[in-house]
């Protein structure tokens, strides 16, 4: 891999490894809710937190993980690819989920589930992403062009 193909892969590892740190965090948040207590017929009954509120932010958690490493995943096939078709197809694969992650960073934020600074450097560092897979595939996208007008 080239200088540059390793810093495009040590991005993709570190964004990864902020998702799964913010999958556990966001988990144990969601867990570790206090329960609460309601009165069911004139009775005080131990009620535990509302399943929905987990299950909400497991199922975005679970979303942003998959994407969020998925970016790397594809990053790491492109560059040992077989043929240019599949370093471009890898490379698409790898923007489209980047894209993605940035779907769920904004829903997670918009749910208050990230604060502005988490949601702010997040947010940055998949666009940064966002923008060297762009890059890359307009690079290809030209490249291929120019091999066609030359056949």
């Amino acid at each position: 891999m080239s200088e540059y193909g390793d810093k495009v892969q040590a991005k993709c590892d570190a964004f990864a490894d902020r998702v799964v740190k913010l999958n556990d965090y966001l988990l144990s948040q969601a867990a570790n809710k206090k329960p609460g207590f309601k009165i069911v017929n004139g009775k005080k009954v131990y009620e535990k937190p509302v399943p929905v509120y987990l299950q909400s932010v497991a199922n975005i958690c679970n979303q942003l993980m998959r994407a969020g490493t998925s970016v790397g995943a594809n990053n790491s096939e492109a560059t040992s690819a077989i043929s240019k078709a599949d370093y471009k197809s890898k490379s698409y694969i790898a923007l489209k989920e980047a894209r993605e992650s940035l779907y769920w960073i904004k829903l997670l934020y918009r749910n208050n589930y990230l604060d502005e600074r988490q949601f702010q450097s997040l947010h940055d560092d998949c666009e940064e992403l966002v923008k060297i897979f762009v890059a890359r595939c307009k690079k290809l996208n030209k490249e291929e062009g120019r091999g066609k007008k030359e056949e």
